[in-house]
């Protein structure tokens, strides 16, 4: 199976927390959740995930706690997910998650660094079929958990696929991880499964895969990955899926 290309990099991140930017991005998911489905993140899952993903970046405790707040506000935003499709150079594809108060401004911002970029909008719906979205989990590979013996426990909680990987750090070393993979219907059963046995999850979320991936030479690749970072810089992005192998 092919997975979301992520251009995330941890010097990317190491930037993005320097600069405050990416602990906005983190609040504003927070926010959204809290405000649909309650404060309490026992009785809130979305929210819960949310924190979770939230401390994976540490995000202070503080601004969580904020952030939770906000929602609770008489004048707090309503805060919208919306997700827009393109077409980026090359023949790369697009999904741009992101979470705004004002769909205006977002789209607007969207489109003008699309057409500066030699990429384009298209119709909500054009890539229905060229991607698949999926339940991701990930945490890190430990020698007491026996992975064979959990994929299989997990299977009838929606599990498709368990992969292991290493995610640079900036230390210089690999994070050796464990990656799984399940159909979007069964992201809160998954979730609720990892816990039961005691996995500690750093990172979930709901992923578009390319089903078709497409490959690159190294300078186009260079050029795209360029288009997404400006696109990831923007306060309402969340994420940039694309059809990358």
């Amino acid at each position: 199976m092919g997975r979301a290309f992520e251009y995330r990099k941890a010097a990317k991140l190491k930037r993005w927390g320097a600069m405050s930017r990416i602990f906005p991005k983190l609040g504003r998911v927070i926010t959204m959740a809290a405000k649909e489905g309650g404060p309490d993140p026992e009785m809130n899952p979305k929210l819960r995930t949310a924190i979770l993903n939230a401390k994976a970046q540490n995000m202070p405790k503080d601004n969580i706690e904020a952030a939770i707040k906000r929602a609770q506000g008489k004048d707090a935003a309503d805060i919208k997910e919306i997700a827009y499709e393109a077409k980026g150079p090359y023949g790369t594809l697009m999904y741009i998650e992101c979470a705004t108060d004002n769909g205006t401004r977002t789209v607007a911002n969207i489109r003008a660094v699309l057409v500066r970029n030699g990429g384009e909008l298209l119709t909500s719906g054009s890539l229905d079929f060229m991607f698949t979205r999926k339940a991701v989990f990930e945490f890190d590979k430990d020698e007491s958990i026996d992975l064979e013996e959990l994929e299989l426990e997990l299977i009838d909680a929606g599990l498709e696929e368990l992969e292991e990987d290493r995610v640079p750090q900036e230390s210089g070393e690999d994070r050796e991880i464990v990656r799984i993979y399940g159909e979007f219907t069964s992201f809160g059963e998954l979730g609720k499964a990892l816990e039961e046995r005691g996995v500690e999850i750093k990172k979930a979320s709901l992923q578009r895969i390319a089903n078709v991936p497409l490959e690159l030479s190294e300078e186009q690749m260079d050029e795209v990955s360029e288009l997404i970072d400006k696109l990831e810089d923007d306060e309402d992005v969340q994420a940039v899926y694309t059809n990358l192998s």
